[in-house]
């Protein structure tokens, strides 16, 4: 069965971003409660941030789970990526993402690679760029299976990365690694701009999605936009995913509106 989470952001950079809470994350955990959501998606600074948080009493008194955790602080607050020309600055991006692999893996919790895959550029161009992902998304993977847990790549949309940008493009990228323990997160705000068809690319990606980003076209809560969820909804059932549909949404107009819009979606979508 799908399963619905709400994102939760406590990086103070990211305040702008498009993560339905923000700061407080008692509070985020009581509204996500109290309008039935199964879980939160967390986006902290670091795997030390969130093992200080009291993480484990809030989900357990709400009844909550933890859908994932998020890495792009490493890109947003330390300019770290996987494709940096720098052999250093990489290792210290893959030391970070280790660090949120672990904390999110004590919740059975996958993370998230996303803004952190970095880009091509003058110094590292396509090919070598390619090879220093896949490089790390293979050290990565092998050590998300030793915690338990998986880590979940997100194709983004052409203005934001150089990399994959659809999800057969993602597939292609994951399919010569060895650890199978990397999966693809399917982000229906980038796949609206990328993808010919969200439900075709869905169902050729099959059982590569591992994660998806319930959200409408114009990046708000699911049903504020003209995204059609319905064969969206008939795709992720055809694939058998019964991982977590995880609002990364703008509060607009408001967070507690945000999700209580969410939450209405997700129930037309995969609850009637």
């Amino acid at each position: 069965m799908i399963k619905s989470a709400v994102t939760v952001s406590l990086v103070e950079q990211a305040r702008k971003g498009p993560f339905v809470f923000h700061e407080d994350l008692a509070a985020a955990c009581r509204a996500a409660a109290d309008l039935g959501f199964d879980a939160i998606e967390v986006f902290a600074p670091s795997g030390a941030a969130i093992r200080a948080l009291p993480l484990s009493s809030l989900l357990r008194d709400h009844g909550l789970a933890l859908a994932a955790v998020g890495t792009g602080a490493g890109m947003i607050v330390h300019k770290l990526s996987l494709c940096d020309a720098d052999a250093s600055r990489r290792e210290q991006a893959i030391a970070f993402i280790r660090d949120i692999i672990s904390a999110g893996s004590e919740f059975g919790a996958p993370a998230i690679i996303g803004s952190m895959q970095g880009q091509w550029n003058d110094v590292v161009d396509r090919p070598l760029a390619t090879q220093y992902l896949q490089d790390g998304l293979q050290e990565l993977g092998e050590y998300a299976g030793v915690c338990g847990t998986t880590l979940n790549y997100e194709p983004l949309n052409r203005y934001e990365t150089n990399m994959a940008t659809t999800l057969a493009q993602g597939v292609e990228l994951l399919k010569p690694l060895a650890t199978k323990h990397v999966r693809l997160l399917a982000d229906l705000f980038h796949m609206n701009i990328e993808e010919t068809s969200i439900a075709g690319a869905l169902r050729e990606a099959g059982s590569f999605v591992g994660h998806v980003h319930f959200v409408d076209s114009n990046r708000q809560a699911a049903g504020r936009g003209h995204m059609d969820y319905l064969p969206i909804a008939s795709a992720l059932t055809a694939i058998q995913f019964a991982g977590y549909a995880s609002a990364e949404a703008f509060p607009v107009p408001d967070s507690n509106a945000a999700a209580r819009q969410t939450i209405e979606t997700f129930r037309k979508c995969f609850r009637s």
